[in-house]
């Protein structure tokens, strides 16, 4: 039955991260998530600020966060967090979702998207970027 045990200790782990049955502090909602990326084929890391519902290509991602939230230092839940969704890009120009979901600063596993050439993990969620808003590039 280890199933069912990984099954229910995941199950466990997902309320623990969204407070139920805690009286965790409110999430913090940010316009800015930051997100770092590795090639793997030159194994350069590469660090991006991303707006909220902006699309950024990063080889051939294009990554769309949808929302960044923060908690307080204090609490211990998943302090970081953000909703993504990531299309691979083919070269033909058609695009294909590979990964919709919460990614977590604390645990970048947890949640990683599965490419054989990128990674990308959130780093953090902030109020403002030197990077100008779409609208006014």
């Amino acid at each position: 039955m280890p199933a069912v045990r990984a099954a229910a200790l995941l199950t466990g782990l997902l309320l623990g991260l969204l407070g139920a049955g805690s009286a965790a502090a409110q999430p913090i909602a940010n316009p800015v998530a930051t997100f770092a990326g590795l090639d793997k084929i030159t194994g350069r890391i590469t660090r991006f600020d991303v707006y909220i519902d902006e699309t950024v290509l990063f080889g051939a991602l294009e990554i769309t966060p949808r929302a960044c939230y923060n908690r307080p230092q204090t609490d211990t839940l998943q302090r970081t967090s953000a909703f993504l969704e990531v299309d691979q890009r083919s070269l033909t120009g058609t695009s294909q979702r590979i990964f919709t979901g919460w990614m977590f600063a604390d645990a970048p596993a947890l949640h990683a998207i599965d490419h054989a050439v990128y990674d990308v993990w959130l780093v953090e969620c902030k109020t403002s970027t030197d990077v100008p808003p779409p609208d006014q590039r």
